[in-house]
């Protein structure tokens, strides 16, 4: 049998069921509910999007979209689509031939990979309506559930379809590749897909999150990007301009080391120091350094009536011009020198969100105490769990992102609240929110030469436990 013909099998019956659409979806409503509640955590509304296999064109309404198109093989179905969907764009086209007059935010395929006879040719058309920060979200129905989706159709209670492709979470991860895409994160979720109050929601929102249990839960999930490319272009023709924000509370004796040993980065460097009411001169050294140094780009803030360094990385990053923003501890404990592996990773499109760790190479003697590394190692596997990117050290203090990326972030901090005086975690789960590419930059870590650190490790213990409460709610049980 032809592909040709096997493609018209397949819109005809689509094109049969396309009047009963709504019946479809009223009686497998809490699977398409729980579908809509994993593409609204990822997808802000008012973003654009470009849905393939949209279908009557539900999903794409239910995301509330700037400017949506829905395409589809079936006529029939984007018949329907256009006559509920009146504010919406649909197309008639096969989604392993389109193309795409415009840029989308977000490109969604959802259960469509099964359907395809060409996986990679789809994946290789999607460039034409992806920017550098486009992200694609996959979903496809687990094969172990094939037996139980087959009686489903038989006695109506699922709309028939053809057998699908069986296409594993590797074998998908393998056409991104081919086609230049870059996974982010991989999911599972919907082990139940029954409603029974508070059942339901303590299989699929808790049990089926669990390690080895959520590989038998019916839906599959990838979000991907393209590859190779920075997420965001400079500001200057020229090259990108940055802007690094160094928080400090009595720190006198590492400024002006601060300012000498921090490396050009990008055709323009800016330094701006936070200080946060030091009682040790630590302002009035950052003024010399300004007058010292004219030829650097040095400003001086004062905290004010802020505490902690979270409220003072954002008071930073607020005055920051920079297309890209840097974090530098003013203990000097991560040598400045080190910026420039982390100017070039988000530049050439390595990462997004980039993450300093301490845990790979020897630390001098005294640069952590044991109980704090244990902690750490610790707490580094649980966020890498929660979160769904590796991490290996949540509190190492230089992180670096798109200034673009971080006014998204300010944008749904809502989501989470002000529950960060670290500003670490602030940081983190919001780029975790955008499905921002996390990579980790081996620091080398040094014993801190001027003054005391401002950390206590159990009264902040116990607030990195609180933070690993705030993740698992905020994002591991809703996502």
């Amino acid at each position: 049998m032809s592909l040709i013909h096997d493609k018209k099998s397949i819109i005809d019956l689509y094109d049969q069921n396309a009047k009963k659409r709504k019946l479809w979806l009223k009686k497998n409503s809490y699977y398409h509910k729980e579908l809509e509640r994993f593409y609204k955590f990822n997808i802000p509304e008012n973003s654009s999007i470009l849905e393939l296999g949209c279908a009557g064109g539900h999903l794409l309404n239910a995301l509330s979209p700037s400017y949506g198109l829905g395409i589809d093989i079936s006529p029939e179905m984007i018949k329907t689509a256009e006559k509920n969907f009146p504010d919406l764009n649909f197309k008639i086209a096969d989604c392993e031939n389109f193309s795409a007059d415009q840029k989308f935010d977000f490109i969604i395929l959802s259960d469509l990979i099964g359907n395809l006879f060409d996986i990679q040719t789809t994946f290789n058309a999607l460039h034409c309506a992806c920017k550098s920060d486009t992200r694609v979200l996959i979903n496809y129905y687990n094969f172990l559930w094939e037996p139980m989706l087959k009686i489903g159709e038989k006695i109506s209670l699922k709309m028939p379809e053809k057998y699908q492709n069986w296409i594993s979470a590797d074998d998908l991860e393998n056409f991104l590749k081919l086609s230049d895409f870059e996974v982010i994160k991989k999911g599972f979720f919907f082990l139940f897909p029954i409603y029974i109050p508070l059942i339901s929601l303590l299989f699929n929102r808790l049990i089926g999150k669990l390690p080895l249990i959520k590989h038998l839960c019916l839906v599959e999930t990838i979000i991907a990007r393209p590859a190779g490319k920075p997420a965001h272009p400079p500001s200057d023709n020229n090259g990108y301009t940055c802007s690094v924000v160094i928080p400090c509370r009595n720190e006198r004796g590492n400024i002006e080391n601060a300012v000498k040993r921090t490396p050009k980065l990008g055709i323009h460097t800016e330094l701006i120091f936070v200080d946060g009411s030091s009682t040790d001169n630590t302002a009035e050294e950052i003024k010399k350094m300004i007058k010292k140094y004219p030829d650097k780009d040095i400003t001086l803030i004062h905290q004010g009536d802020g505490t902690g360094k979270g409220d003072a990385v954002r008071k930073g990053f607020a005055k920051a011009k920079g297309d890209i923003l840097m974090i530098l501890d003013a203990d000097l404990t991560v040598p400045p020198e080190d910026l420039t592996k982390f100017m070039d990773a988000i530049t050439s499109g390595k990462g997004e969100f980039i993450n300093g760790t301490r845990l790979v190479y020897p630390m001098e003697q005294g640069a952590m105490r044991t109980l704090n590394l244990i902690a750490n190692k610790l707490f580094s596997l649980g966020f890498t769990w929660l979160l769904g990117q590796r991490f290996r050290d949540t509190l190492c203090g230089t992180k670096v992102l798109f200034k673009k990326d971080y006014e998204k972030i300010c944008k749904g901090r809502h989501f989470f609240g002000d529950f960060d005086p670290f500003g670490d975690f602030d940081l983190i789960f919001g780029a975790s929110k955008l499905n921002l590419k996390i990579i980790e930059i081996p620091v080398s870590y040094r014993e801190r030469k001027y003054g005391a650190t401002n950390i206590s490790r159990f009264k902040h213990g116990w607030l990195l436990l609180k933070m690993c409460f705030v993740a698992f709610f905020k994002i591991k049980l809703k996502n």
